[in-house]
């Protein structure tokens, strides 16, 4: 079919799509042809019965006639049917196939070698020593003060440190701001005069838990400012359940791993008190824990699981007690009675990080290990780790392949140390001398792989590995000291001009010396106290004896009794008889023009009596 289209003179090119498609059809058969013959050529030249053994066909006219129909590449005869279906595109060359399944082959050998390889390496560092995966081959000192450090605190990110003491002061430290002096941007006093027992950031790293010796709770948050602070509970109820509050000395606190609102504290009032954040006023729920008699008894320490389902505590009589999160006002899930010495205080109580297993360090010298799943003995025990402080802690490594603790020192003994144990046996792993004080609290912070550890000496240690560890100690360590900035100022230069005139002449500078005695006399710019005064009073002030209305008015009256003249009312008033006679002033004037003058009888005075010793007045004449 020929298509022309003429536009003007020109002549359109024409194309013939009947022949172009015969002469592709007949290229493509005819390299089907060639690459059928190459492949079996490649094959080898195999006998037709071990190609009927292995279910192969030789191919014959017919196949080879029903290729003439094909059109395009053939498909490879090690394909099978579906893969014959997806494949598109001229076949692949028999040298790439056969290199091609060389390299798998290859790769399949790397690969098992590789996953040998792979756990041979697992199991040498399996074998290898945990002592190598410490974090501890560099240290820094914090200084925190001159007493014990007993509580440690590092938030969830792991960019600031908060410590606190038996000098009742709390310091803050950030790591990112802080340089090699190692000096904390904030100190405060939260619970005046009270030891602090526990220090721990919330799930978020917002807030602060404050545990003192005082009876209540208080929240901080990142800079130090009071957030809230729990209610104290009536001393004079027996039923602690129905206080707002505890009643006395806090031992422990923690926050809830799950519930990001929620706190608990336990105290020497008998009672483990849930708290939320919301409500100030009063505490969200409260456990009791009862002895075996069924008395009240001090839980010393408290914590939750992992999974927050889980609420523990270790009591003066030796007990661990658990109970179930939504089930804990009924009964008590699984107890121990026998898990320590009854009248020691269990310093620390520890979950691992896979909740399985539960650490506990008792007053009575030991470190035990127990089994969720078989709480009536523990797993192992470690025996002569002598304990003087009420918050030794204990810890599991990130990995939990092993358990650290601190010790105190004894008797003859100069060094306090850090000792970790591998978790399965509580072998010791090794010792760390720490200071030369007791070691009270430790800390391994799973994201930083850092140990921080608080000593008796007031003294912070950091621990870190520049290869294992991140971020924490060794962004300080690598700032300089920074250089106190000196303020250097350049004074006037005065010119000394005796005899110029006196609009021309500077004036002359007077010393600080003589400005400060001017402004010391000065009472107003001194603010000096008022002095006391002598005499009646002035300025509006009375004297120090007579500092009221009523005594200044009682005293004038004291004053005036002196006078003998006012014992006698008669004298007192005719005292005044001879001015008013001269200038009256009152009545007299009055009755000047309307009445007579007064004629008075006068008697002549014969003799004159003497006069009687006695009053002032004179007695009647008679005539």
């Amino acid at each position: 079919m020929d298509q022309s289209r003429t536009t003007g003179d020109k002549k359109a090119r024409t194309f013939d799509f009947m022949s172009m498609f015969e002469e592709t059809r007949k290229n493509a058969v005819e390299r089907s042809k060639k690459t059928l013959e190459e492949r079996e050529n490649s094959q080898g030249q195999s006998s037709p019965t071990a190609k009927k053994a292995h279910g192969e066909s030789t191919p014959s006219e017919k196949d080879i006639k029903s290729v003439s129909d094909l059109i395009g590449p053939p498909v490879p005869s090690s394909t099978s049917k579906n893969d014959e279906e997806d494949l598109i595109g001229p076949p692949l060359p028999p040298s790439f196939l056969t290199s091609n399944r060389d390299d798998t082959t290859k790769k399949k050998n790397k690969e098992s070698n590789d996953d040998e390889e792979e756990e041979e390496d697992s199991e040498e560092e399996e074998e290898e020593a945990l002592e190598k995966r410490i974090p501890a081959s560099h240290e820094i000192t914090l200084e925190h003060g001159s007493k014990t450090v007993s509580a440690l605190g590092l938030d969830p990110s792991g960019a600031r440190l908060v410590t606190g003491g038996f000098d009742y002061d709390v310091k803050f430290w950030d790591f990112s701001g802080m340089d090699s002096s190692l000096q904390s941007f904030r100190m405060i006093r939260p619970c005046e005069s009270h030891q602090i027992k526990a220090l721990e950031y919330s799930t978020t790293g917002d807030m602060i838990l404050v545990v003192s010796g005082s009876a209540q709770a208080k929240l901080i948050d990142r800079d130090g400012f009071e957030v809230m602070e729990c209610p104290k509970g009536d001393q004079y109820l027996v039923d602690m359940a129905s206080t707002r509050g505890h009643t006395a000395m806090l031992n422990c606190g923690c926050w809830n791993p799950k519930i990001k609102e929620e706190f608990m504290t336990c105290s020497y009032d008998g009672s483990v008190r849930l708290w939320d954040i919301n409500n100030d006023k009063k505490h969200k729920n409260i456990i009791k824990p009862r002895s075996q008699v069924g008395r009240k008894v001090v839980p010393t320490c408290c914590a939750y699981s992992p999974d927050g389902k889980l609420i523990a505590a270790a009591c003066q009589d030796g007990s661990i007690q658990m109970w179930d999160y939504k089930k804990y006002i009924v009964n008590v899930a699984l107890m121990n009675r026998t898990a320590h010495q009854n009248g020691t205080d269990t310093s620390c109580i520890r979950f691992s990080y896979d909740g399985r297993v539960l650490a506990t360090r008792g007053g009575d010298d030991t470190l035990k290990l127990w089994d969720i799943r078989n709480f009536k003995k523990p797993l192992v025990v470690a025996n002569d780790l002598f304990n003087l402080f009420p918050m030794t802690d204990c810890i599991f490594s990130p990995d939990d392949k092993m358990v650290v603790t601190g010790i105190s020192l004894n008797k003859n003994e100069t060094t306090g140390k850090l000792i970790f144990f591998e978790r399965e046996t509580l072998q010791r792993v090794t010792e760390m001398e720490i200071s030369n004080s007791n070691v009270v609290r430790c800390l391994w912070h799973p994201k930083l792989n850092q140990i921080v550890v608080g000593s008796g000496d007031g003294k912070v240690k950091m621990l870190y590995d520049p290869d294992r560890s991140q971020r924490g100690a060794k962004l300080c360590v690598v700032k300089t000291k920074r250089k106190v900035q000196q303020v250097e100022a350049m004074t006037a230069q005065r010119i000394i001009t005796p005899y110029a005139l006196p609009m021309f002449k500077e004036e002359r500078q007077k010393s600080t010396k003589k400005i400060t005695e001017k402004s010391r006399q000065d009472p107003v710019k001194s603010r000096r106290p008022d002095l006391p005064i002598t005499g009646p009073g002035s300025g509006g002030r009375l004297a120090a004896h007579g500092s009221t209305l009523s005594q200044y008015v009682a005293q004038q009256i004291v004053i005036r009794k002196h006078d003998e003249r006012d014992k006698d009312p008669r004298a007192a008033i005719l005292r005044h008889a001879e001015d008013a006679e001269k200038n009256p002033y009152w009545v007299t004037p009055a009755y000047s023009q309307s009445q007579p003058q007064n004629i008075l009888h006068h008697a002549v005075e014969d003799e004159e009596e003497p006069e009687e010793e006695g009053p002032m007045w004179k007695k009647p004449k008679t005539k």
